[in-house]
């Protein structure tokens, strides 16, 4: 009979300390808290999505802003070597630029052929 009265004793401890701790955590209007906590989660998440997707936005900006200072390095590049690649060709010279008027731009008539055209340093660059 002793051992009922402690276990009953210790039992309504651990009530009263449970329902103490409840009163302070969740004070008289335990319903309205619970709401506001609920609330507050609600608000939490929703701060957390909104930093989320803004780091997704600042995270597309820099992969395009990279990229498109890749493309415009490539750019420059295939420029450059348009540039020297005529330079570069042994026994070549640069061809002149085409004549203003349109009556100089007939061939004239000599056995050996004349270049007319000549293709453009961008399409003879490689891109990598």
């Amino acid at each position: 009979m002793a051992r009922d009265y402690d276990s009953q004793l210790l039992e309504s401890v651990a009530v009263r300390r449970r329902r103490m701790r409840d009163a302070l955590l969740f004070g008289a209007q335990r319903a309205r808290r619970t709401a506001d906590e609920r609330l507050g989660k609600l608000f939490a998440g929703i701060a957390i999505a909104a930093v989320l997707c803004a780091g997704c936005v600042g995270w597309s900006f820099v992969q395009h802003t990279l990229a498109k200072q890749k493309a415009e390095q490539q750019k420059q590049q295939q420029q450059q070597q348009g540039r020297l690649q005529p330079l570069d060709q042994p026994g070549t010279s640069p061809q002149p630029s085409a004549p203003a008027s349109p009556s100089a731009a007939k061939p004239s008539k000599s056995p050996k052929p004349s270049k007319t055209s000549q293709p453009s340093p961008s399409h003879s660059a490689k891109s990598p």
